[in-house]
This record gives structure tokens, C-alpha cells and sequence, in this order.
């Protein structure tokens, strides 16, 4: 299977599939000096995990990270960064009905049209467990990029199904299992989680994340736009079925007079464009969203067909989340600082004598 790394300067290569002894990365390109240690990754891998909620998987990983090479006396070599993570509870059995069949609406059947063999437990390389490691990954980048430029990236859960917030804390998004930011609907959130576990149903997702403080000139104008690179890093993510950058599709109902982001000797006035013009960043907030398809492995059964082609009805036992977008804020986090990390190299290696031109506007009405 190819096709197994991302970025160009800051390259993430993961391996290893959902049931296999191990999953990892190797990370190439980092600078050297950076202070990091294995507790350093123990926040954002316990926020993704499973496990850690009765709404989500029950799967519990004990994610214990392994620093295997690039790193001397707690600091960045510059050399490729190894990291690993044993897998400690499959449940491999769970799968056993599903070894000649193809659950609808998952990548079981598209894997073995390509391969002609795939590893059914849990999914293999499709499961959400590959994620982990991007998270490991972008908590060396976030580091980086948080001491260099002071960067700080957030997300939260924007919508389920048909709930959205009715108001914003942030303080409320890193309190609750959901990441959600409005503390008073929680209540309601769990019941309608409730509700579709007992039914053996899933249902879709929106995760919101944005990046505060990025320098404007990042991204390139053609082929290497950051918002491109975003794009793709975002549809990267399993079940995301829908990226928007700014304000997204709700620029087809725009007119030019209200989308333009006019700008003040004070600052850009407003920010539909998501920080992002030309495909280089204007020093704005970076704004994007995800959207994620509902879990295809439920208990309700579906119509399939089995290896030799015969209908069969395929109904998924084991540890499902009902709404894969629960989980999903730290990854839609590490996917764009990892963008952003590598972005910051290929604008640091071509343009890092250009002097800040003026007008250098703030980014006052974000």
C-alpha cells in the first residue's frame, strides 16, 4: 500500500492496522532542539482516545507512546522521529462474521477490489485507530509552532445530526465527552446518544477548528495553496465526506459586496474567506470544517453481498461509536497543525529573508 505519507518538509509516514501488535510513525524533517518527552503526548492522545466516555467505543488502548530514535537528552536530533503505540485490547472475534461479506458504506469492499485481500478486524488500515498516530505526530507540531509563532489551534463539535450549539465557551468545549460549546444542551446531546445506541443506529458530525496567530505569506499560489493542502489533509481523515474552508458552501448564496473581507488601516473588518487568500495566509484566524459521514457499522442489517458475489444481510457486532465525530475534534486539530507545521518549513526555506512589507494588517475583526 503506498500512499502512506504526508507533507513535504514535515513528513508523517504512519503504519500498523486496528488489531495488529502495534501502530506507529516516522517523522522526518523535524528541527532540531525541540524539548519533547513520551508525557508530552499523554493530553491529546487520552482526548481522542476511546474509551473514555460511555458515548463512544469501549475499546480501552492504554496509548502509551515509545520514542524509538530522534530524540537525545529529551531534544529533537533533526533525524527521522519513531514513535509507537501497542495495541493492548483488540477483540479481533467480533469481526469473525464479517470475513466473507462487506459491510455497506464501508471500505471493506473498495479495499478488496484494490488489494484482492484485506484484514477484516476492526477494519485494518480503514479503522479510526490509524488516526492516533496523526495525533502523536501533530503534538510535536503544535509544540513547534506554539514556541516559534505562538500559534494556538482549537476545534469543536459544531453539529450533530440536527443539534447545534445555541451558544459559545470555550471554556465549556475541553469539559464535557462531545467537545461541544454550549454546556446546556449536554443534557440533550446524551439523550440523543442514548437513543441511537438503543436503536443500533449512528448519525453524522461537523467538527469546526481554527488556528489563531498564523503569520500572513503561508501557502502557495497554485499547486501548494494552504487551503488545498488543508482540504486534502481534512478529507484525509476517515468518515469526512466534506471539507469547508471560511465560510464554506454558504458563499453560493453570497454576494460579492458581503463575501469580500474589506480591510481598515485597524484590520480586515470580517473573515469569510478563513484567513486564506490566493491560497496564502492573510494573518487572519485559519477557519475550516469536517464533515463526517455516520458510522457504517451498526447493528441494524443491511443488504450486502458476500466474496462470491451472493446477497447476504451483514449485521456489525463490537465497539462502534454511534457518531464517529465525537472523538474527532483532536484529529481535525492534528491534521492542521501537521499542515501548518510543514507549510511554516517550505515558507522558512524559500522566503525567510523577505522582509514583513507594509500595510502589515492585523487581523482585528476575525
Amino acid at each position: 500500500m503506498s500512499s502512506n505519507a504526508f507533507g513535504k518538509l514535515f513528513t508523517v509516514t504512519t503504519f500498523g492496522e486496528s488489531h495488529g501488535p502495534a501502530i506507529g510513525c516516522v517523522i522526518d524533517g523535524c528541527p532540531p532542539g525541540l524539548a519533547i518527552a513520551a508525557e508530552d503526548f499523554r493530553h491529546d492522545l487520552e482526548r481522542r482516545a476511546s474509551g473514555r466516555s460511555k458515548f463512544t467505543s469501549q475499546r480501552h488502548e492504554a496509548d502509551e507512546i515509545e520514542i524509538l530514535s530522534g530524540v537525545f537528552e529529551g531534544r529533537t536530533t533533526g533525524t527521522p522521529i519513531a514513535l509507537l503505540i501497542r495495541n493492548t485490547d483488540q477483540r479481533s472475534k467480533d469481526y469473525a462474521e464479517i470475513l466473507d461479506s462487506f459491510r455497506p458504506g464501508h471500505a471493506d469492499y473498495t479495499y478488496w477490489q484494490k488489494y484482492g485481500i484485506r484484514d477484516p478486524r476492526g477494519g485494518g488500515r480503514a479503522s479510526a485507530r490509524e488516526t492516533t498516530m496523526r495525533v502523536a505526530a501533530a503534538v510535536i507540531a503544535r509544540k513547534w509552532l506554539a514556541e516559534h509563532f505562538g500559534i494556538r489551534i482549537r476545534g469543536y463539535l459544531a453539529g450533530m445530526g440536527n443539534l447545534v450549539p445555541r451558544a459559545f465557551d470555550w471554556q465549556a468545549v475541553e469539559q464535557n465527552p462531545f467537545f461541544w460549546p454550549d454546556a446546556s444542551m449536554l443534557g440533550e446531546l446524551e439523550g440523543f446518544i442514548n437513543a441511537l445506541r438503543k436503536s443500533g443506529d449512528s448519525i453524522g458530525a461537523r467538527v469546526n477548528v481554527l488556528a489563531e496567530g498564523v503569520p500572513p505569506g503561508w501557502g502557495e499560489p497554485v499547486y501548494g495553496k494552504l487551503d488545498g493542502d488543508m482540504a486534502a489533509a481534512l478529507m484525509s481523515i476517515n468518515a469526512v465526506k466534506g471539507v469547508e474552508i471560511g465560510d464554506g458552501f454558504a458563499v453560493v448564496g453570497q454576494h460579492g459586496s458581503e463575501h469580500r473581507d474589506e480591510m481598515t488601516p485597524r484590520g480586515f473588518l470580517s473573515n469569510h474567506a478563513g484567513g486564506i487568500l490566493g491560497g496564502i495566509s492573510s494573518g487572519q484566524t485559519i477557519l475550516a470544517s469536517a464533515a463526517f459521514k455516520p458510522t457504517s457499522s451498526i447493528l441494524i442489517p443491511g443488504r450486502s453481498v458476500n466474496l462470491a458475489g451472493e446477497a447476504v444481510e451483514v449485521r456489525t457486532k463490537g465497539r462502534h461509536d454511534p457518531c464517529v465525530g465525537l472523538r474527532a475534534t483532536p484529529i481535525v486539530e492534528a491534521m492542521l497543525a501537521l499542515v501548518l507545521m510543514d507549510h511554516a518549513l517550505r515558507h522558512r526555506a524559500q522566503c525567510a529573508d523577505v522582509a514583513a512589507p507594509k500595510p502589515l494588517l492585523p487581523g482585528a475583526a476575525d
